[in-house]
């Protein structure tokens, strides 16, 4: 079987880029700002050319999200750090970020029996119920990581922190699935 294409959707960093933040401040400077302490803690920033978000937190940790690659993440924590400069507040140039999940999609190629595969796999860590929602979560320990998987053949891949992390989920997957004879 040919090597399934892994892309990436989604790319979460964090980051802390000060030890406190003043939220209304920054979102009374910054055009792309909201915060709205009622409904949620964090201020919400975006950018549009790359496009990402950010969760910026009184605390000074930032939620980096809408990514598709770790140089894009590189480029967006940049921007924002500019641009709290460029608003008079002390933050490094180049903020260190670490990856915390990445979400990437799949497609086998072929139709899955859902309910075969909960047969084989013996509801060994994963979760169907398909009158609630319509694909399988299978969890994997190795790497740390939930794949959806729905009848199409399609596939979402949660929790892994590098493209390679992604990749060998589905490679766990499918050398069950063939083991079973499932694909």
């Amino acid at each position: 079987m040919t090597e399934i294409e892994i892309k990436v959707e989604n790319v979460v960093a964090n980051a802390r880029i000060a030890d406190e933040l003043d939220l209304k401040y920054i979102e009374s400077k910054l055009e792309d700002a909201v915060f709205t302490k009622k409904k949620f803690p964090g201020l919400v920033y975006r950018t549009h050319d790359p496009k990402a978000a950010f969760l910026i937190f009184r605390s000074g940790k930032v939620v980096c999200t809408g990514s598709k690659t770790e140089e894009g993440v590189r480029k967006v924590m940049d921007m924002l750090a500019a641009d709290l400069r460029r608003i008079g507040i002390d933050v490094p140039e180049h903020p260190e970020f670490r990856v915390q999940n990445i979400v990437a999609s799949a497609n086998t190629g072929k139709e899955l029996n859902l309910g075969a595969i909960v047969v084989g796999l013996e509801l060994e860590g994963m979760e169907y119920e398909p009158e609630v929602f319509p694909g399988l979560v299978y969890r994997i320990e190795d790497p740390k990581s939930a794949i959806l998987i729905f009848s199409s053949g399609r596939l979402v891949i949660t929790g892994g922190k590098t493209v390679e992390d992604c990749r060998r989920a589905v490679n766990v997957l499918m050398d069950k699935l063939k083991e079973l004879n499932l694909i």
